[in-house]
């Protein structure tokens, strides 16, 4: 089975690959001509994952699926959530993010954190929306130098190290995004068995 993943990461195709094993490939959208930026303009993890997965069934009639992540704190109301990347800038600059994260939860006792993944997958036409959810706390201070955005800050439940601290298959298998990927993994062999 052929499916598009709403991606040009290389490190996510291959973790996503491996996933899936056997009997399923994925192509990237640069693949399928698909060069421009995908748009992610909506309010939510499940909107931007939707959108994205739909820009992509719309342009090539296939088979896709599209992901979104948010870190979503307690005491901030769940920010930054959905604006997770560009929480301090623009653009993915993770130590400005992470900076300004600090900056926020200065003096805050509550420090309760979770990562979300939402996963839109358009199959036969039809949606279907998989979550994964890892809950743990911030930190007061970065810590580690593996992973990537806030992963210096994050402290899964269960845990006394940061994302950040842990191998990269230590923290695959606790992630949201591995949590997710299994149930999108888990509904496609159901389906084509």
């Amino acid at each position: 089975m052929k499916i598009i993943f709403a991606t040009n990461n290389a490190h996510k195709i291959a973790e996503v690959e491996s996933v899936l094993g056997e009997g399923f490939s994925l192509s990237t959208p640069r693949e399928c001509g698909i060069t421009e930026d995908i748009p992610e303009e909506q309010p939510t993890l499940e909107g931007n994952a939707s959108q994205k997965a739909h820009y992509i069934y719309d342009r090539t009639g296939r088979d896709c699926f599209a992901d979104d992540t948010g870190l979503e704190v307690e005491a901030l109301g769940g920010a930054p959530g959905v604006h997770s990347a560009r929480y301090a800038t623009d653009g993915h600059d993770f130590a400005a993010n992470n900076r300004r994260l600090l900056k926020e939860l200065h003096g805050v006792g509550n420090r309760r954190a979770r990562f979300r993944t939402v996963i839109s997958l358009i199959i036969d036409g039809e949606e279907h929306l998989f979550e994964g959810i890892v809950e743990g706390h911030i930190a007061q201070c970065e810590s580690g130098g593996g992973g990537f955005g806030y992963d210096p800050l994050f402290i899964p439940e269960g845990f006394d190290r940061t994302f950040a601290e842990m191998s990269a298959d230590e923290k695959n298998a606790i992630s949201h995004r591995g949590r997710a990927v299994a149930k999108l993994v888990e509904f496609l062999h159901n389906r084509v068995k």
